[in-house]
């Protein structure tokens, strides 16, 4: 058999290219899965399932500790931000990162390292912070880096693997898989409710407990040969299929990212950019990618704000109607994830009914009409509404994800992951800077319009993803007067609740962005996966036919 990469002969019975170390197409009887055979679909299902649970374990459990942390470590609020975002911005460095070689490294070794990158987090952590005086601050935060990089490795290998594994019903499975992180926040949610005021190390070494079981699960399991791998697409036509115009998005938004964390000025981010799209484009040879993944990355920007961004705007304004039933804060978390945890495993029937854009769609008016009614919701209906949001943030991130699945398999596990890595960048890039404007805007615009002499007191200019802007001073409000101060409490809190509305701007342009991919589709027949074969593949590559989408099998309806 010849390499897929280098077309060098591979000898018999060997299943990497001796010169190039690329995987080779398995020889698997006729009738069988290429990518599949002798693989424990079900039991690996699962297991990728637990190991998102320990993502979301670590996310629980970090912000629900970030307090403690700051009083036993004198930590400042600007110490405690920065070990915040190191939990989080280096998840989508890693998913994208991992996602280019990890066809060559093996899921299994990726996984490896996920699991030590979880167990390490814990023990830096718990174990060794407590233990080093002044620099506590710095353990946290490389405990806190390496726990993200984990959490990244972890989608890097269990979208493409379960992709793979289920490939006939891809957005049903995905939608499967990511109810580990619903499912995850309300087992930990509930544990964290439990354990009430135990010590800080407790909570954090909950990690433990998912990390260990799903490292024991993926012992020794045989992993799945990725589809673009089985097909014979190449590593180069892997990279054409993501092309210049993905990176065009990517690139921009990660140096972005890395220039706000390193302090770089802005010239030498241009230059970067420059510097790295270009070095791209060459080595896909100009190949410009495929457009639906430019599309579907352009959704995924305002669809990342809408449910992480948004979420924790929500979820504040619930807790503050917990206290008139009674119920701690956290129940509003455990609540809404349990809904959530049970849809996404029901997702199949809907998916079926209404295919995956119509339930993108459907979603996206949801969530919309969700943020109108929250607008205006006061007292335990901001509960009620909520749910209706929730639903309509449900289904959006993993259906996602199987659609890019589904129309770029070409692009292997770069394309899929890559999708969920622009969200997460663009949320923490654009979408929380932006919400941050809105809420302050809406603030000094109420408080300018009913108390405008309180706000000459109390307003400051300020600069932000919109340029100059002015913003309430915190600061200059807390030596204001018992009276004023509850009054320009009142009113901001008030604007910042009514803004909401402002918000269903993002489904609203997600909504219009199905319907017009809905109205594409229609044109070619109706929605089909496209499925890659060895043979048209080999085909193609030998041809040298660039990014011209593969050609869906009849009949092969998500």
């Amino acid at each position: 058999m010849n390499c897929p990469e280098c077309q060098s002969v591979i000898p018999q019975g060997k299943t990497f290219c001796p010169k190039c170390g690329h995987q080779a197409p398995a020889q698997i009887p006729h009738g069988t899965s290429p990518a599949t055979s002798g693989v424990n679909e079900k039991f690996l299902f699962w297991a990728c399932f637990v190991s998102l649970i320990a993502t979301s374990f670590a996310f629980v459990t970090r912000f629900a500790v970030l307090g403690d942390w700051g009083r036993e470590f004198n930590l400042t609020g600007t110490q405690m931000g920065e070990i915040g975002g190191a939990g989080v911005w280096p998840f989508a460095l890693s998913i994208i990162l991992f996602s280019l070689v990890i066809d060559r490294i093996g899921y299994g070794t990726a996984m490896l390292f996920a699991f030590a990158s979880h167990i390490l987090y814990g023990i830096l952590v718990a174990f060794v912070a407590p233990n080093v005086g002044s620099h506590g601050y710095t353990v946290l935060y490389v405990g806190s880096f390496i726990l993200a990089l984990g959490n990244g490795t972890v989608e890097a290998v269990t979208n493409p693997v379960v992709a793979t594994m289920f490939s006939k019903e891809k957005t049903k499975w995905l939608n499967m898989l990511h109810a580990g992180w619903p499912a995850g926040l309300v087992v930990a949610g509930l544990i964290t409710m439990g354990l009430g005021g135990a010590d800080w190390r407790v909570k954090v070494g909950l990690i433990f407990i998912p990390a260990f079981i799903y490292g024991l699960m993926m012992l020794g399991q045989k992993w799945p040969v990725q589809e673009r791998v089985a097909a014979g697409v190449s590593y180069m036509g892997m990279l054409q299929e993501f092309g210049v115009l993905a990176s065009l998005l990517v690139v921009p938004i990660i140096m972005r990212q890395i220039a706000t964390v390193f302090g770089l000025p802005i010239y030498m981010e241009l230059v970067l950019d420059a510097i790295l799209i270009g070095a791209f484009a060459m080595t896909v040879k100009g190949a410009p990618g495929s457009p639906m993944l430019f599309v579907l990355m352009l959704i995924m920007m305002p669809l990342a704000t809408t449910e992480l961004g948004t979420d924790g705007w929500i979820t504040t304004l619930m807790e503050k109607a917990m206290p008139a039933i009674h119920l701690p804060p956290v129940t509003v978390l455990v609540y809404t994830s349990f809904i959530m945890m049970l849809l996404r495993f029901c997702a199949g029937p809907i998916i079926h009914r209404l295919k995956p854009l119509g339930l993108l769609a459907a979603s996206a008016a949801i969530a919309a009409v969700g943020l109108l009614l929250l607008s205006g919701a006061t007292g335990i209906m901001i509960l009620v509404v909520a749910t209706v949001y929730a639903l309509g943030n449900t289904f959006s991130w993993p259906t996602m994800l199987g659609i890019v699945s589904e129309q770029c398999p070409r692009g292997g596990a770069l394309t899929l992951n890559a999708v969920g890595g622009m969200g997460m960048l663009a949320v923490g890039v654009l979408g929380m800077p932006f919400i941050g404007w809105l809420q302050d805007s809406s603030a000094t615009r109420h408080l300018q319009q009913e108390q405008p002499a309180l706000c000459q007191q109390v307003e400051k200019e300020a600069t932000g993803i919109v340029g100059r802007y002015t913003a309430i001073d915190q600061e200059k409000t807390d030596k204001l007067s018992a009276a004023d101060q509850a009054t320009v409490n009142a009113i901001v809190e008030k604007a910042k609740h009514g803004a909401l509305a402002t918000m269903a701007i993002f489904p609203v342009i997600m909504l219009i962005g199905y319907l017009l991919l809905m109205g594409y589709f229609a044109g070619k027949g109706g929605y089909k996966a496209v499925e890659l074969t060895a043979g048209g593949e080999a085909a193609r590559e030998a041809a040298g036919s660039g990014t011209e989408p593969a050609q869906p099998k009849a009949g092969s309806t998500s």
